[in-house]
């Protein structure tokens, strides 16, 4: 299908979004109005701490608080591309930020819309291995623990429904079913 977008409106701008109006074609020929948040994307990265193709690998995840969920949540180290970042560069800069860790080996996992309703926002997911230690340099505004556990502990997280971010999920299924078992 050819551009359906007929025209544009900007009605807020923010630090981490911002918010078009957007005259579009649907598929059917008749044109309506839709609200869509333009996010710049970003990388979220599954640090392995052992061979991921191992008897239950060990994964590092991070703990961090989110006032949106009103609580603490598990999650993959991710973040926001730069303007003119490349995906891999942001997985690379976000795992070196938020952990401290830095990696031998940064690969292409899965790539994937969060909530293509409404926002355009892509998640480019890696996986990373040989991994060495450093020291983190976190924002201001995280809260956050590393966490260390086993892929199927991570999995039995996520069928409890303790492991509830969906780029974590995605990301810890994905490389579980599709990955780590090559």
């Amino acid at each position: 299908m050819e551009n359906a977008k007929l025209g544009s409106r900007r009605v807020y701008t923010g630090r981490v979004l911002n918010l078009d109006i957007d005259q579009v074609r649907f598929p059917d020929g008749s044109t309506g109005e839709l609200e869509i948040i333009r996010h710049p994307g970003a990388s979220a990265i599954l640090p392995f701490l052992s061979d991921p193709a191992g008897d239950d690998a060990q994964i590092l995840l991070i703990k961090q608080y989110r006032y949106a969920a009103d609580g603490f949540l598990y999650e993959v180290p991710a973040g926001r591309l730069d303007p003119n970042e490349t995906p891999l560069d942001c997985a690379r800069r976000e795992l070196m930020e938020e952990t401290g860790c830095s990696a031998e080996r940064i690969e292409p996992l899965y790539t994937f819309y969060t909530t293509p309703g409404f926002i355009d926002e892509r998640i480019h997911g890696f996986i990373a291995t040989g991994l060495s230690r450093g020291e983190s340099k976190r924002e201001a505004d995280e809260f956050m623990t590393l966490e260390t556990m086993t892929l199927s502990h991570a999995l039995e997280l996520i069928q409890r429904g303790e492991i509830r971010d969906a780029k974590t999920t995605v990301l810890i299924l994905f490389a579980a079913g599709f990955r780590a078992g090559r």
